[in-house]
């Protein structure tokens, strides 16, 4: 009677059908009629083949109500399928979802927000239903694409829109729970579906408003803020679903997110991109966190021509992504993520410099904006990669510390990875800061068990080369990543700052006794770090926190690396630092010789007091007491200030200003240490360094100075031999004019210095050292007449052998080059 047929043909309907209409009232207010809805679901438990009819006359019915707006009988209809599925599992129920489906797909399409979400209600039931063998036939590409425009409902009612976009996402989390599970049926991570899916979910989490509330492990909201928060929703909908992607669909998941933060520009800011790979990272399983890398690299290539500030917001995002990744499995991106990055770090370099050319002589504000753009993405790269590399295993970092080191340019090489040389002086310049600063990054908290793991020949010799630059803050960075390696029980912090340290035993130091392998190493690679400190103290441009790592680096060697044997060969070289300042053959500014004299009192300083010996200690105290007293500018306290008066010259001090290797040599040789090598002056050796960083060899000659008071004639002093003069030894050791032998000649020697036992070498120097005393009494006598007057002095400088005296002029020997 309820569907409008007469009483004898309602008798004649097969039975389904008229349990079917009673279940339905006279009045929809009513409400399904309970005692006929149990009687239809027992009929169709017992005769379950008759469910497939069952649901296809509630569909024809639910049809037309849907057509006639008739929505009270539209609920009871649903209501009554819903029972129906939460009744009946057998084999038969397969026919009639497909009637639910399909009544739920005829809700989604009308236009009534009540009915769209009343069929979303049902689907998420039907979702939650486990079936005891999956449909392989069934699809549901309507669903998704139902859904997922259901979450860019824009009504213009709010409340209308809210239900409507939380009824979506519902559906979509719905349509996961009921595929991704079967293997045999994962349609759902095909793309066409994933770029509905994703961008859906993201457009919704785009209106949380508290982003760093959100970027954490998943949470655990309650239900209520579930179900009344959009973004809430679909943020844990998106969580559940990158946790149930696997090895094969996880890229499919991930790159509708690229997608949809290039729409609608999300990358500069990033915050919201940020907050979406660490939703990402922290869902996925662990072993699959290199797919998320690797896709966040190529996308960046992909990006690569776009704004520096897009570049830096894709930066960060891998940083973070990183940051996640680096203490699980990163797997084979290791390689890959440095190699991309290094890339990308010489692309904005190309960058910067090409703006920079093209606005040559017209200096407008974009072109400044683009620089400083440029300049967050190098930024951006050196963290990211420092960050990845500190984070490393100790395996890996090694590795990396050479992969870095590898594509570190050096000027005159050719051989380099990372190609600049269409960069010019100034890109190859920046492009080895950034790297040597990736590098201090890298090498932050990592402790070797042994130096030789910590400086491999293959990494010590190119990290030391830039030292050899002229350029201080590339010779910082070096001596930073020296003290990284090197400082292996955290004593660096107690030695910031160059001074005087009054008593070094209230610093604490923390030290073990050193090793065998160590020992082996400075007996190999010691000389190395020697030449370079020396060296980086003759630089001009030298600032007072060149001084501070050079001393620095001094007392880390001492504390970590220091036998007997090396001891002396620091005390050496100490004392030819201050050689440099008081011969001054390079012509250094006072301000350097000053900071040179300085370093060496707050080295010696240090030094005496960690060997403890009590004469050496008094000797160096008595000098530093007398320089506070009569040359304050000696000593690091006064001569890094901002206004210190600077002495006009050095030659007049005497001798107690010093530090004197006679003095020393006796107050150690008591107390049993080995003093006969202090008395052979350390000269660093000569390498092809020398000629990579554009130097001056530095033992090209040896020096004789031969000076003369003044009033002196000097005119009477020479004596006009055929065999020896003035101009025949000027044009004999003229360097510009080199043959082939002579060269020959010093590479020989340079070889034999580099490979022969010390003790030979030793032997050969003291012998040297005769032959060219004799040789300089000899030309001496034979073109020097005495002074005229007892008060005349005269100084021979050779090497480092001198006496105090006022220059008057120069004679190089290259044949007399003994060290």
């Amino acid at each position: 009677l309820s569907a409008g047929v007469c009483c004898c043909c309602a008798a004649l309907r097969p039975r389904y059908k008229r349990l079917v209409d009673n279940i339905f009232p006279e009045d929809p207010k009513d409400g399904l009629v309970k005692a006929d809805m149990e009687k239809l679901t027992f009929y169709a438990v017992s005769a379950p083949e008759k469910l497939d009819r069952i649901g296809a006359y509630l569909a024809e019915r639910l049809s037309r109500d849907v057509v006639r707006h008739r929505y009270g009988y539209v609920l009871i209809a649903m209501e009554a399928l819903d029972q129906l599925l939460m009744a009946c599992h057998s084999q038969s129920i397969k026919p009639f979802v497909e009637s639910f489906l399909h009544m739920v797909a005829k809700l989604l399409e009308s236009g009534e927000p009540k009915l769209q979400v009343l069929g979303t209600n049902s689907f998420v039931k039907f979702a939650n239903i486990e079936e005891d063998t999956p449909s392989y036939h069934r699809r549901y590409d309507f669903f998704v694409s139902r859904f997922s425009a259901m979450c860019h409902s824009c009504d213009h009612d709010p409340e209308v829109q809210t239900e409507i976009r939380i009824a979506g996402i519902r559906g979509i989390q719905g349509v996961v729970r009921k595929t991704v599970n079967d293997e045999l049926r994962a349609t759902i991570w095909e793309p066409q579906h994933m770029d509905k899916i994703v961008p859906s979910l993201l457009f919704n989490m785009q209106k949380i408003e508290d982003i760093d509330s959100r970027i954490g492990p998943p949470s655990s909201p309650t239900g209520g803020e579930k179900e009344e928060n959009p973004a809430l929703l679909a943020e844990n909908c998106f969580r559940e679903l990158l946790g149930r992607a696997t090895y094969g669909n996880m890229n499919n998941a991930v790159r509708p997110v690229f997608a949809h933060l290039d729409h609608h520009r999300l990358w500069d800011p990033n915050e919201f991109a940020v907050s979406c790979f660490k939703i990402i990272m922290y869902s996925i399983q662990a072993q699959y966190s290199h797919h998320v890398i690797q896709e966040i690299l190529g996308h960046l290539d992909v990006r690569k021509r776009d704004s520096p500030r897009v570049r830096a917001g894709i930066i960060q995002v891998l940083l973070e992504a990183v940051a996640i990744a680096a203490k699980g499995s990163i797997g084979p991106t290791v390689l890959e993520v440095f190699n991309t990055l290094l890339k990308h770090l010489r692309i904005s370099v190309d960058f910067e410099l090409g703006d920079r050319r093209s606005s040559a002589g017209s200096a407008t504000f974009s072109t400044s904006s683009k620089e400083s753009d440029e300049k967050i993405v190098q930024n951006a790269i050196i963290q990211t990669i420092g960050f990845f590399g500190s984070n490393l295993p100790d395996y890996q970092r090694s590795e990396i510390m050479m992969f870095i080191m590898g594509k570190v340019p050096v000027l005159g090489t050719t051989s380099q990875s990372l190609d600049t040389s269409h960069l010019g002086d100034l890109g190859t310049r920046r492009i080895q800061i950034m790297l040597l600063r990736s590098l201090l990054m890298v090498t932050s908290g990592y402790k070797a068990t042994t130096i030789t793991n910590a400086l491999p020949p293959p990494f010590l010799d190119p990290l030391l080369s830039p030292s050899l630059m002229e350029d201080s803050e590339l010779r910082q960075l070096v001596l930073e990543i020296l003290h990284n390696l090197i400082d292996r029980h955290d004593n660096r912090a107690k030695l910031r700052g160059i001074r005087i340290i009054p008593d070094v035993s209230d610093l604490k130091i923390k030290r073990d006794k050193i090793s065998r392998q160590d020992v082996s190493f400075m007996k190999k690679h010691g000389q190395q770090l020697y030449r370079h400190i020396y060296l980086g103290c003759k630089e001009e441009d030298n600032v007072q926190k060149n001084f501070e790592l050079l001393f620095t680096s001094l007392a880390l060697t001492t504390i970590e690396l220091a036998n007997e044997e090396v001891v002396i060969d620091l005390i050496r070289l100490a004392v030819a630092l201050q050689d440099i300042a008081i011969i001054n053959e390079d012509n250094l500014p006072m301000f350097n010789r000053c900071g040179v004299m300085a370093l060496v009192a707050a080295y010696l300083n240090f030094l005496s007091q960690m060997i403890a010996v009590p004469a050496f200690c008094q000797h160096i105290s008595k000098v530093i007491e007398t320089r506070s007293l009569e040359a304050s500018y000696f000593l690091p306290e006064t001569i890094f200030k901002d206004k210190c008066n600077l002495p006009k010259s050095l030659e007049k001090h005497e001798k107690n200003l010093f530090f004197l290797t006679n003095k020393i040599a006796e107050s150690l040789g008591g107390s049993g240490y080995s003093v006969e090598r202090l008395s052979v002056p350390y000269v660093p050796q000569v390498t092809d360094e020398d000629r990579l960083s554009r130097r001056k060899s530095i033992v090209d000659t040896v020096s004789i100075q031969v000076d003369i008071l003044p009033g002196n004639n000097t005119e009477d002093k020479v004596d006009n031999t055929e065999e020896i003069t003035f101009e025949a030894l000027k044009k004999a050791i003229d360097n510009n004019g080199l043959e082939e032998q002579e060269k020959e000649k010093r590479r020989l020697v340079i070889e034999k210095f580099q490979k022969a036992p010390f003790e030979e070498i030793a032997a050969q120097c003291e012998t040297k050292a005769n032959l060219l005393h004799d040789r300089l009494a000899q030309i001496l006598e034979l073109t020097i007449r005495p002074p005229p007057s007892p008060s005349g002095t005269m100084t021979i400088t050779a090497g480092h052998a001198h006496y105090q005296s006022v220059p008057v002029y120069e004679m190089k020997f290259p044949d007399l080059c003994v060290y």
